[in-house]
């Protein structure tokens, strides 16, 4: 029998208890949505720090409408200073199918005697058991045997459109932008979370970038909900999957 660690026990209730209690709250209505708010002021959220090239603007030019180190030379009315907003593209198709095998065999066998130990083995042979032989005094045999088999097949498939907030400009100009949606369908709350870093080379004409033109990208899809809890194991369950070491 499992013994599960009381400290673990208390710690699943109160967590139960807290949800428990939201949820109760929520009897008869839909999942509170999330109000909008400055993402900076997230407690999870901090400036990027990346390592940055030597930025060197050059000397002012006299007479000239070209202002060194600017990107274009009309208005670009894409995304380009904190605030501004642009359209994330998340367009993901990812398959993969792994196949693993594994066979290890190994046996073994040792045997060590003694048959002539410095002309006492017949004053030895006194004091061992009857039918005792010096020359096999030990012998062992060992075999052992593994088969692995493990297949992995993944298909995912998420498309979606998000709009993302520029929340710093970086000293060699790419943007950090930080985007949220909550979409929610009767019961069920879906939320979609993002962050990264883009160039305003990759920002088209449209002000759309696509993911995969993110660096550090973060993409967060889930939900909450009756069909959510319906598909999410219970918290002891989850304990028991964790600690069990059977």
């Amino acid at each position: 029998m499992v013994r599960i660690p009381s400290i673990l026990v208390a710690a699943s209730l109160l967590l139960q208890g807290c949800t428990g209690l939201q949820r109760l709250g929520e009897i008869g209505s839909p999942p509170g949505m999330t109000p909008s708010s400055d993402p900076t002021k997230d407690p999870k959220w901090h400036p990027v720090t990346l390592p940055m090239p030597h930025q060197d603007d050059g000397p002012p030019t006299a007479a000239s409408l070209w202002r060194p180190g600017a990107h274009t030379f009309f208005t670009d009315p894409r995304a380009a200073q904190v605030g501004d907003i642009l359209t994330v593209v998340v367009n993901i198709a990812d398959s993969a199918v792994l196949n693993n095998g594994t066979t290890a065999t190994r046996t073994g066998s040792q045997v060590m005697g003694a048959p002539d130990l410095f002309g006492l083995q017949s004053a030895i042979k006194h004091v061992l058991p009857s039918g005792a032989d010096l020359s096999k005094i030990v012998s062992t045999n060992t075999a052992g045997s593994q088969v692995g088999v493990g297949n992995i097949t993944r298909n995912e498939a998420v498309a979606l459109r998000v709009a993302a907030v520029v929340t710093q400009v970086l000293p060699n100009g790419n943007l950090a932008v930080v985007g949220s949606q909550e979409v929610r369908v009767n019961s069920e709350l879906r939320d979609l979370v993002l962050s990264g870093i883009v160039r305003p080379q990759d920002i088209t004409a449209d002000n759309t970038v696509l993911h995969d033109r993110m660096a550090e990208a973060r993409i967060s899809y889930g939900g909450r909900g009756q069909l959510t809890d319906v598909q999410t194991a219970r918290y002891g369950q989850q304990i028991l999957d964790i600690v069990s070491p059977f």
